[in-house]
């Protein structure tokens, strides 16, 4: 009797059915700052292990730079940003992309930010940055984009009335003239030399870091 019990109860939690004295489903937490990332290249999951502090969700896309891989990455974090606010409609949302992942952002945000608010985006080593300050429309890759094809091609500063900080040091990926040049980038390490906690940045942080130098 007891292992017929037991099946029946099986049976009717795979087919959804809530057992007496089962404990509810926890309605979703609309608390705090909703922390979305995106990963660079390779990062399908956005879970690689340099990520760090309170990520409420990492957008899964075909992390390769190529520019159809990258709008599966910027309609994926579409759908998650807008279901996310249908369930939380006054909740901060702080979207983060690294390498590719910011292009995918930067590419959000300059085509939704008409229809938002209450949002920001960090870009840390962004292919699509609109150039060394004072040098605004320079690509960061006038060479590559293209070729990687759209959304990639092309490069932007404009982001709306969304918050976005920008971040690039001495890193090829952002900055086509960097000092440490492609040898910085395949053994020196330079695109990994930022911080990845998404803890340090704020809800409005906005400006550009470039080379050590916060322009606002």
């Amino acid at each position: 009797m007891k292992r017929i019990s037991a099946f029946l109860a099986g049976v009717m939690a795979t087919a959804g059915v809530v057992l007496a004295g089962a404990p509810a489903a926890q309605a979703q937490s609309c608390e705090g700052t909703y922390t979305i990332v995106v990963g660079g290249t390779g990062d399908n999951n956005s879970a690689a292990p340099y990520w760090g502090g309170n990520i409420s969700q990492r957008v899964g896309y075909p992390a390769q730079p190529i520019g159809i891989n990258a709008r599966q990455g910027v309609n994926e974090l579409n759908r998650l940003i807008r279901d996310h606010r249908n369930a939380c409609q006054d909740q901060h949302v702080k979207a983060i992309g690294f390498s590719l992942g910011a292009a995918v952002v930067h590419t959000w945000v300059t085509e939704n930010w008409e229809t938002f608010d209450n949002v920001n985006a960090v870009l840390i080593a962004d292919p699509k940055r609109a150039g060394d300050p004072g040098a605004p429309g320079a690509a960061a890759h006038p060479l590559v984009a293209p070729v990687a094809g759209f959304p990639l091609s092309g490069a932007d500063d404009f982001f709306g009335d969304v918050p976005v900080l920008t971040l690039c040091t001495d890193d090829i990926i952002c900055d086509a003239n960097a000092a440490s040049g492609l040898p910085g980038y395949l053994w020196e390490g330079k695109h990994g030399n930022y911080n990845f906690n998404v803890d340090t940045y704020a809800d409005d942080a906005s400006g550009q870091w470039f080379n050590g130098v916060f322009y606002p």
